[in-house]
């Protein structure tokens, strides 16, 4: 098993704390940017119907708009990244607009490749603190890591821990928010 950690203090943390506290003291308007939650014990994927809290590799959420999952307060709960980015396109269909998406950011934990029955599985951290909004990460795509659904799309909040991860299990690095159908579907 390998594990890995981020060396100190990612540029998008330390951003995100200076924000945070700046939001506290009053001196920004309100982003109308709900939080990330915890998917511990969140049930079923709201794309494919696997229990969330049972599967490998990075998960998802998305609020929308102005529509909410069936059966469940927001946010929609993923999986998987893939199982995030097939429900949004699906919906973008049905003309729901996301608020933000929150993808597991494996730049903030300390996450684990192991070897089970042949492939290589990543960990899975369902703490709302591991989440990080789409705009502010970046996807290792094709790398060969395994997750719920495969392949996984594997998103970081730091550059360099991306770049690491890709030169230590291969893929190609692209935004997330840059993530295609064809990116999905090629797994």
């Amino acid at each position: 098993m390998t594990r890995h950690a981020s060396a100190g203090p990612t540029r998008r943390r330390v951003l995100c704390c200076v924000a945070a506290a700046v939001s506290l003291a009053g001196c920004s308007g309100s982003t109308d940017r709900p939080a990330a939650v915890s998917l511990s014990g969140a049930g079923g994927c709201d794309q494919c119907g696997m229990v969330v809290d049972r599967q490998s590799g990075p998960s998802g959420q998305t609020y929308y708009r102005e529509h909410s999952p069936e059966g469940h307060d927001p946010p929609a709960r993923f999986c998987s990244t893939v199982c995030t980015f097939r429900h949004r396109f699906a919906t973008e269909r049905r003309g729901w607009r996301p608020r933000v998406t929150y993808l597991t950011d494996y730049s903030t934990v300390d996450y684990a490749v192991r070897e089970a029955n042949g492939d290589r599985v990543l960990s899975a951290h369902l703490d709302a603190e591991a989440f990080g909004a789409t705009e502010e990460l970046r996807v290792v795509a094709g790398s060969g890591v395994e997750g719920a659904m495969g392949p996984a799309l594997v998103p970081f909040g730091d550059d360099g821990d991306a770049e690491a991860f890709a030169a230590a299990y291969g893929g190609e690095i692209v935004d997330a928010e840059g993530i295609s159908r064809e990116l999905v579907a090629r797994g």
